[in-house]
This record gives C-alpha cells, sequence and structure tokens, in this order.
C-alpha cells in the first residue's frame, strides 16, 4: 500500500496481485467481475480460471499425480462431505455440473478435460494416499520411558485421508491423556489431566498442514513418552519463515495453500496463522520447538502431577 497527495488531500492506493491458482473462493462462492459484469461465476467462468492456470506455476498440492485415475477418488466422500464444506449450500442447489466439473472447480483434479487427480484431490478424496505419496500417513507410538528404547505400548500407522489422519491421533492423544482429580490439597476437588487436549489438536493440525509431502518418505510422527511427547513434522520452515522467525506472531506461509484451504472448509483450522499460539497459550514453557532445515519436531513435557 502506498500513500498519494492529490489537491491538499492524502489517498492510499491499496494494489491487489491476481491470485496464482485461481479460482478463489469467500464464503463458498466464486465471485467474478468480467468488464462491466460482477456477479457469481458460472461454470463457464471457472473453467476459464482453471486454464488461466499454468503447470509450472501450480503449488505442489494441486500438480497433478502421474498414474492416478478419476476410479482412486472416493467419490462418495467428495460429494457427501467434501463438497458440502466447500460449497454453499444454494450453490449446490442450483449446480449442475457435471462429477468433472465439480472435481476441477475445487482442484481435486488437473482440470475438466484432464481429469488426472491432484496432490490436494489424492490428500483428500482418495482411498489410499499413501499408496500415491509414500509418507503421507502418520505413525504413533506410545513408550514406556523416556527414549526409543523402551517398551512399546502401543503403536499404529495411520493412513488415509487428511481427515483421517487427524481424527485417529486425535482419539489415540485423547485415550492415552491420563486425568487425575485432587482431593486433599485444595478446598474443592479439581481436575487435571496430563496434557492440554485443545493444544494437542493444534499440533497435530499443524503438523499435517504445513509438512511436506514433497521429496520425502517420512511420515508425521507421534512419539508419547513418559516424561513428554513429540511431534515430528517432515519439512522444515518454509517461504518467510526461518529458523530464526518461526513461531513468532504474524509469521506465517503456507507450503500446501490449497490443503490449508481445504482444512479450513473441513473444520480443522478455523484461525490461519493461530495454532502456535494457541498450543503456547495451551502448554507455556513445557512448549518448546526444535526447527531444523528439514523438520520441526513440537516437544511438550508431562504436566507434573
Amino acid at each position: 500500500m502506498e500513500k498519494l497527495r492529490l489537491a491538499g488531500a492524502d489517498f492510499a492506493v491499496i494494489t491487489v496481485w491476481p491470485c496464482d491458482t485461481p479460482p478463489v473462493r469467500y464464503k463458498g462462492r466464486v465471485h467474478v467481475r468480467w468488464g462491466p459484469r460482477r456477479g457469481l461465476a458460472t461454470a463457464q467462468d471457472e473453467r476459464i480460471l482453471n486454464e488461466r492456470r499454468r503447470h509450472r506455476d501450480r503449488p505442489f498440492d494441486v500438480q497433478p499425480v502421474s498414474g492416478a485415475t478419476l476410479a482412486d477418488l472416493d467419490r462418495l466422500r467428495f460429494e457427501q462431505e467434501y463438497l458440502p464444506s466447500l460449497v454453499a449450500r444454494d450453490v449446490l442447489l442450483a449446480n449442475d455440473r457435471s462429477y468433472e466439473q465439480k472435481l476441477a472447480a475445487t482442484k481435486l483434479i488437473a482440470g475438466e478435460n484432464e481429469p488426472t487427480p491432484t496432490v490436494l484431490g489424492i490428500l483428500v478424496c482418495d482411498y489410499s494416499p499413501s499408496d500415491w505419496i509414500s509418507g503421507a500417513y502418520t505413525q504413533f507410538l506410545r513408550i514406556a520411558g523416556d527414549d526409543l528404547t523402551g517398551p512399546v505400548l502401543d503403536e499404529e500407522a495411520i493412513h488415509g485421508t487428511v481427515a483421517d489422519q487427524i481424527r485417529r491421533p486425535e482419539e489415540k492423544l485423547e485415550s492415552h491423556n491420563r486425568r487425575r482429580v485432587a482431593f486433599a490439597s485444595a478446598e474443592k476437588e479439581s481436575l487435571g489431566e496430563d496434557y492440554a487436549l485443545d493444544g494437542l489438536r493444534q499440533l497435530v493440525r499443524n503438523a499435517a498442514m504445513h509438512r511436506s509431502y514433497e521429496a520425502t518418505n517420512a511420515p508425521v510422527r507421534v512419539y508419547w513418552f513418559d516424561d513428554r511427547l513429540e511431534i515430528h513434522n517432515p519439512g522444515g520452515p518454509y517461504g518467510s519463515v526461518t529458523v530464526e522467525n518461526f513461531g513468532q506472531p504474524g509469521v506465517t506461509d503456507y507450503r500446501n495453500p490449497n490443503l490449508a484451504e481445504a482444512m479450513r472448509a473441513l473444520g480443522y483450522v478455523q484461525r490461519f496463522g493461530a495454532g502456535i499460539a494457541i498450543a503456547r497459550k495451551s502448554f507455556g514453557p513445557r512448549l518448546r520447538f526444535q526447527v531444523q532445515p528439514g523438520v520441526v519436531a513440537a516437544i511438550v513435557t508431562r504436566e507434573a502431577p
């Protein structure tokens, strides 16, 4: 934004650059302006916007996945779960587009005439994403002890869509989270737990959204030790986020911008950039990050009894 001074008055000039990956949805609708006409995008408008994207300019999460076909996508999940969360109800009721057109409009395939699922389509609606993206799963371990040499009490390799990889680890974390009731130390009984679940949810969802799905076979790793919990996220800081400024308020960037929008539509992200702040509010100094160029680890020590 820059300021201009005309006839003794100051004016603010705001420059808005076009999106690299149109169309852009606002509250479930795509708004367009062609000459003097302004309004909601038609199916033809969205096709034109989709065609404007050049393959080499697309983020990795909307790159086509070689060898994948429409048959690999779960149509029922797309039409009953994902599409209603992304597109407004009245738009869906008036929609007469084909299955391929809907997939293209939501960026789950490369285009109406190029029906190859994208990375986003695989992560959101594929039956088995890790068949195509080898690291697209989460490894959970509950270890008795303070290091990896201890006995494993519980373990699971959690496969499935991004939604599945959020729901199942959160269920695991809740089931292992020990709750305590204090009677003698206060006038009233109080409830406590080893870890605040709200904070843990933010860290799990943050890992799913910001991890690298490109050029790595590493999963997200959730390791629960007796004295701490660690969440390892493959892929280090990205874009404007560096090792030095990681976690600072207002400093954020998106390795997977379309996946981030999909997670927001599905209800797993409420406010972009607030995840770490919420986790820090939940855990205080018990939460620390180990940030390296190829991995980020969130480490939370257990609440003292």
